[in-house]
C-alpha cells in the first residue's frame, strides 16, 4: 500500500472499536466465568474441522482435530487433579513443538490452571529461576530436556511433578509419570473449570537489566487483545493456511502460534525442528500457506537464500507479519518484488501482547521503518522523562495510556513492584518517535536489553552465569550490533588474578553460559578486559561499551 493511502479507514475502525463486541464472540464471560480450553477448543468442534497440523523433521506428518484436542485435553486435566494440581496452580511445559505440546496447554486450562513456558534451549539455571519464580506443581517435558531438572535445586525439584513424553515407552526416572500411559487411563469427561476475567492463565517471563528475569501473569481478559490482534494486524481469514513460525516457548508463539489461531477457531501449523532455508520454503509450498508470521531474522535468512529459492512461492502467500525487532526496509522490497507480498512490522511486548502494528486488515498507509498505529483497544503516546506526552516529531519513550486503552490487561510483574507503571501510563521502555498522523517509529531501547535473532535478552541473567566460573572476577554484557541478528551478546570480562585470557577460555566461558542459562542467550564474543567503567557509587556503566560498539560498527560500515 502506497503512503499516499487514506488513514479514513483506519480512524473509523479505531473510533467504532467497542471491547463488547469482542467479549460478546466468547462462549464465557469475564465476570460470569470462562475457560480457555472451552473457548480455544470445545466451541470450534464440529466434523473433520482441524485445529493442528504438524511436521517433524524426519519426515513425519499428523493432523489433530479440535474434537480430539478436546478429548485429549479433558484426560490430561484429570491427570493433573490427581496430582493435586487445582485451579490457579502452575503448570510448566518444557517440550518441543509437538502435538503434547498443545494438550498440555490445552489441558492445563481445562484445569483451571496456569501454563508457564519453558523454552527448550534454556539450560537448568533458566529453567530453575522460572520453576523458583511459578512455583510450579508439575512440569512436562521429554527425554531430551529431563535432565535439566535433575541440575536445578534439589528443594525446588523436589517441590515439582514430572510427567515424561516418552513416546515409546522409553525408561523413566523414579517418581516421574508417562504422560501418554497416565492419559490412555484416564477418562474423556471433565468439566471445564470457570475462572473469571481477572485471573491468570499463562505465566510468562521478560527479561531486565537489574535483576534475575520476572514473572507476567496473563489474564483471561488478554483474550481480547489476542482475538483484535490475530483479526485486525494478522488479518486471519477461515480460508487462510496459518503459520507462525516463532516458538511457543516465548510470548509471540505462545499467544499467537498457539491462543490466537485457536481462539479463531483455525487451525495453527507446527513444525518440529530448528530453522532452515530450506524446511521454510519447504513448507511453505507443502502447505500452500497464505497467511505467515515470524521475526525479520528469520525473513533476511530466507533473503540470503536468493531470488530463485523464492521464486516458486512468488505470489502464493497473500500477508506476512515481521515482530520481535524493527523490520528493515529491505526486507519489505524484497518482499514485495520476489514473493509478491505485503509484510508488515508489528510491536509489542511480553507485558502487552501487540499493541502497534501496520494491520494487514485495516486500511491505512505503511512506510517503510515505521511499526504503525496503535491497535484498536489501545491508546499510545510517546512521554518524556517527566512523565509528560510531547509534540508529534519529538523522541520519548513509548507508552500506554491506560485509562484510554480497555485491551490493557498488565497490571504488574508477579509479586514485584512494577516502576513502568505509573502517571496513568504503562512506559514500554523503548525510545520511539510518532508522527502527526499517529505512526510510531522505533529508536532503541531506553535500557540494556539485547535484541537478538527476535529474542529479548537479559544482560544480569548472562553476567550472573558468567561470574559463577571460577576464573571471572567481574563481566558486563551488551548487545553488539550485527546486520543479521540486530544484535549479537557480546561479554566484557574482568578475570581474577592468575587467570589467563585468550581465545580457548573465551570459549569455555561461552559453552560454559550455554549449557547453565540458554542456547540462544550466550555470549558470542567475549573481550578480556583490565576493569569495567562505573559510576562512583559502583554501578556498571553498560552504555559505555556499548557505544564503544556502536562506533566501531559505524567506522567499519563506512
Amino acid at each position: 500500500m502506497t503512503d499516499t493511502a487514506p488513514l479514513a479507514d483506519y480512524h473509523a475502525a479505531y473510533a467504532s472499536f467497542r471491547t463488547e463486541q469482542i467479549e460478546r464472540l466468547f462462549q464465557g464471560s469475564f465476570t460470569q466465568g470462562l475457560n480457555v480450553c472451552v473457548e480455544c477448543c470445545d466451541r470450534h468442534v464440529a466434523p473433520g474441522k482441524i485445529a493442528l497440523e504438524w511436521f517433524g523433521q524426519d519426515g513425519r506428518q499428523s493432523q489433530h482435530s479440535f474434537a480430539e484436542l478436546r478429548d485429549q485435553a479433558a484426560r490430561f486435566a484429570h491427570v493433573l487433579t490427581a496430582q493435586g494440581v487445582g485451579a490457579g496452580d502452575v503448570v510448566a511445559g518444557m517440550l518441543p513443538r509437538t502435538p503434547e505440546l498443545i494438550v498440555t496447554i490445552l489441558g492445563t486450562w481445562r484445569a483451571g490452571a496456569v501454563y508457564q513456558p519453558l523454552f527448550t534451549a534454556f539450560g537448568p539455571k533458566a529453567v530453575e529461576h522460572r520453576l523458583q519464580m511459578s512455583q510450579a506443581k508439575l512440569v512436562v517435558t521429554d527425554p531430551g530436556n529431563r535432565g535439566k531438572l535433575d541440575e536445578i535445586d534439589a528443594a525446588t525439584r523436589r517441590a515439582i511433578k514430572v510427567a515424561v513424553v516418552t513416546g515409546n515407552g522409553g525408561a523413566l526416572a523414579a517418581g516421574d509419570l508417562d504422560f501418554s500411559a497416565e492419559l490412555a487411563r484416564q477418562s474423556t469427561a471433565f468439566e471445564p473449570v470457570m475462572r473469571r476475567g481477572d485471573d491468570a492463565f499463562l505465566m510468562m517471563s521478560t527479561s531486565g537489566t537489574t535483576g534475575l528475569p520476572k514473572g507476567v501473569p496473563v489474564p483471561l481478559k488478554a483474550l481480547s487483545s489476542i482475538y483484535v490482534y490475530m483479526r485486525d494486524a494478522i488479518d486471519l481469514r477461515p480460508e487462510d493456511r496459518f503459520w507462525n513460525i516463532a516458538d511457543p516457548g516465548w510470548a509471540y508463539g505462545l499467544y499467537y502460534a498457539v491462543t490466537g489461531p485457536l481462539l479463531l477457531g483455525h487451525a495453527t501449523t507446527f513444525y518440529d525442528g530448528p530453522f532452515t532455508v530450506e524446511s521454510t520454503y519447504a513448507l511453505l509450498q507443502r502447505q500452500r500457506i497464505t497467511n505467515l508470521a515470524g521475526a525479520p531474522t528469520a525473513y533476511r535468512l530466507l533473503i540470503a537464500a536468493g531470488p530463485e529459492a523464492a521464486a516458486p512461492l512468488k505470489g502464493k502467500l497473500r500477508v506476512v507479519s515481521s515482530a520481535g525487532e524493527p523490520l528493515n526496509p529491505e526486507v519489505i522490497r524484497w518482499f514485495a518484488e520476489h514473493l509478491d507480498v505485503p509484510i508488515h512490522d508489528h510491536y509489542g511486548q511480553t507485558e502487552l501482547g501487540m499493541v502497534v502494528n501496520n494491520h494487514h486488515a485495516l486500511r491505512h498507509a505503511v512506510r517503510p521503518g515505521s511499526a504503525g498505529l496503535a491497535m484498536p483497544g489501545y491508546r499510545v503516546a510517546v512521554i518524556d522523562e517527566d512523565g509528560r506526552e510531547v509534540a508529534p516529531g519529538t523522541p520519548g519513550t513509548l507508552a500506554v495510556d491506560i485509562a484510554r486503552s480497555p485491551l490493557m490487561w498488565f497490571t504488574g510483574y508477579w509479586q514485584q513492584p512494577t516502576p513502568a507503571i505509573g502517571g496513568g501510563y504503562y512506559r514500554t521502555g523503548d525510545h520511539v518517535e510518532m508522527d502527526a498522523d499517529g505512526r510510531v517509529s522505533f529508536i532503541g531501547r531506553a535500557d540494556d536489553v539485547i535484541t537478538s535473532s527476535g529474542y529479548r535478552i537479559g544482560p544480569f541473567d548472562v553476567e550472573s552465569a558468567l561470574i559463577e566460573h571460577p576464573a571471572v572476577l567481574e563481566a558486563a554484557v551488551i548487545g553488539r550490533p550485527d546486520p543479521e541478528r540486530t544484535e549479537v551478546v557480546k561479554a566484557f570480562v574482568v578475570l581474577k588474578p592468575g587467570a589467563k585470557g585468550g581465545a580457548a577460555l573465551a570459549d569455555e566461558l561461552s559453552q560454559y553460559v550455554k549449557k547453565r542459562l540458554s542456547a540462544h542467550a550466550y555470549p558470542r564474543e567475549i573481550e578480556f578486559i583490565e576493569q569495567l567503567p562505573k559510576t562512583p557509587s559502583g554501578k556498571v556503566q553498560r552504555f559505555i561499551l556499548r557505544n564503544e560498539e556502536i562506533a566501531k560498527a559505524r567506522k567499519a560500515a563506512s
